[in-house]
């Protein structure tokens, strides 16, 4: 399949794009659609989205162009071809909850309220999005004999972008079901930080595209990390609930 979906203006409109575009869309519907339950103002969603989304593409590209910076320091330029690709999730997520944050204490909100709203639809966001790097033929894994490998360049390998939508989904599921019955505010931010990242950790050691800090692969030095402040959060914020009864 064609990576260009159509030419606008002369401008080659990706795929990638579109998917990244359109689960982003469907995380601020299902987050409209949950601030009515946990009566929260629908302009601070859209306020947020606003913010929060070109927080988390800057994020993301800083992260990737950082953990590439022997690329970038000679082409400077590049780094704002945002088009040329490029694109780290868990620099977006740290962009995106930097910015919720923020805008939450200046507009005195909830935080973690907040974060239990918006967060809900990310992780379908991100199964839809994950296969953009099909299209791309990208982010996927090593040689394989499974009968649902895929071929690239010849070679059938592992369809890591098809593991972590699965993944992303179940995620998805388990947050929408679950959220009625949460104990505290905050756990369904929690939840997904420790689903998400576990899933990660597992899937990234597959794939042959990782971002390097010497032998470490970064994304799961941060699922680790994500696992454990995760964790900790778990602790903190049901300790804090149940003192508050």
């Amino acid at each position: 399949m064609d990576r260009v979906a159509f030419t606008l203006f002369g401008i080659d409109i990706m795929w990638y794009g579109i998917l990244i575009a359109t689960g982003m869309v469907i995380a601020v519907f299902i987050a409209l659609r949950e601030a009515k339950r946990l009566k929260i103002s629908e302009d601070d969603i859209l306020n947020l989205a606003m913010i929060a989304i070109p927080c988390g593409l800057i994020g993301a590209r800083a992260y990737y162009v950082i953990f590439n910076w022997s690329y970038y320091a000679g082409n400077i330029a590049e780094i704002l071809n945002f088009r040329g690709g490029g694109l780290a999730i868990h620099g977006g997520l740290i962009g995106g909850i930097l910015a919720g944050f923020i805008y939450a204490k200046i507009k005195k909100i909830n935080f973690f309220k907040l974060a239990d709203c918006v967060v809900l639809g990310i992780p379908l966001a991100q199964a839809i999005g994950r296969w953009g790097n099909f299209l791309n033929q990208e982010a996927h894994g090593g040689p394989t004999n499974l009968p649902w490998g895929i071929m690239v360049d010849g070679v059938k390998v592992h369809p890591t972008f098809l593991y972590e939508s699965i993944w992303d989904l179940g995620v998805f599921l388990f947050l929408f079901i679950f959220r009625k019955k949460q104990k505290y505010q905050g756990q369904i931010l929690v939840d997904y930080i420790i689903l998400y990242s576990i899933g990660r950790f597992f899937i990234e050691g597959l794939r042959t595209d990782s971002l390097m800090l010497g032998p470490l692969r970064m994304a799961q030095v941060v699922s680790l990390a994500c696992i454990i402040i995760g964790v900790i959060l778990n602790y903190i914020l049901s300790r804090r609930a149940k003192n508050n009864i």
